[in-house]
């Protein structure tokens, strides 16, 4: 055996080292395509790995999948997660348990978000994760009784328990592909608003330059938008050079000094206002207190 090579363990060997699983199983009516067949469980390892590194900060996963049976109308398979502690801790059976089932919850709880159609911010944004949702509802999506079941399993004296477990019937696949594909849509949406003549206060100042397209270091607040403060980006050098004369040398205070201007709204993650960017400013006017 060559210095450095790994080797690869059998399903049995990791099932006698690992006492907790997630097991898939796919109910079908018809064959299932060899590509949504694949899909399903690698959409599947692909989710647990995004959900180890975006809980867990001192855990990582290797997971593998191993189709254990395959009979008429239905093909199970499971899913040994690799779990390893990255600092000097250790996983134990029951961590190991506990990680798995808060997983199956995450995942019934995102497949309802798609399925509804109401998915929060900041969930569910990457085209790789949408591109594997829609691979775990394909497998099932055209077949008649087509059933898709997700157990986290924990094995004790030799029994199987399920600890927790989720699942979704072919119609609901079908909604959530249509979800899917709006929400692509969605995402895919230029990420910018532009709105005129808006009335632009500062919360922030900065006597400093800044480069066009770059955030400033100030805070704005147009109310007509929000009553949230937001970073100040300088869309043209003549808007900069306007609003920087009036903070750094003019006698007024630039707090009580509204700017009248044209703003772009910076968008990110589908729809969600990052910051403005000013373009052409039209009048300063002064605001009482």
């Amino acid at each position: 055996m060559q210095s450095g090579q790994v080797i690869e363990k059998s399903y049995s060997q990791l099932m006698g080292e690992q006492s907790a699983v997630l097991t898939l199983k796919i109910d079908t009516d018809e064959p299932v395509e060899l590509r949504d067949f694949v899909g399903a469980f690698t959409s599947l390892a692909n989710e647990f790995e995004r959900f180890v590194e975006t809980t867990y900060d001192n855990v990582k996963s290797d997971p593998k999948m191993y189709v254990r049976e395959v009979r008429s109308g239905c093909i199970e398979a499971d899913l040994f997660t690799g779990l390893v502690a990255i600092a000097a801790t250790s996983i134990g059976n029951m961590d190991q348990v506990l990680i798995l089932e808060d997983f199956v919850k995450r995942w019934g709880q995102r497949f309802t978000f798609l399925r509804k159609g109401e998915v929060p911010d900041g969930e569910l944004e990457t085209p790789k994760e949408l591109k594997d949702w829609a691979d775990a509802a394909q497998s099932i999506a055209n077949d008649p009784i087509g059933g898709h079941r997700l157990e986290a399993a924990h094995f004790e004296d030799g029994k199987r328990q399920i600890k927790a477990s989720f699942e979704f019937k072919a119609p609901e696949a079908r909604a959530v592909l249509q979800n899917i594909e709006d929400r692509r849509k969605m995402l895919a949406k230029p990420e910018t608003e532009t709105h005129r003549r808006v009335l632009m206060v500062f919360t922030r100042s900065d006597v400093n330059d800044a480069n066009v397209g770059k955030r400033s270091g100030e805070l704005v607040r147009i109310e007509e938008l929000s009553d949230k403060s937001m970073p100040l980006v300088y869309g043209s050098e003549i808007a900069e050079e306007q609003i920087k004369h009036e903070i750094r040398e003019a006698d007024d205070n630039v707090y009580k000094k509204g700017f009248i201007v044209d703003v772009i709204v910076k968008m990110v993650n589908g729809g969600k206002p990052a910051a403005y960017s000013v373009i052409d400013l039209h009048q300063i006017i002064e605001i009482s207190d």
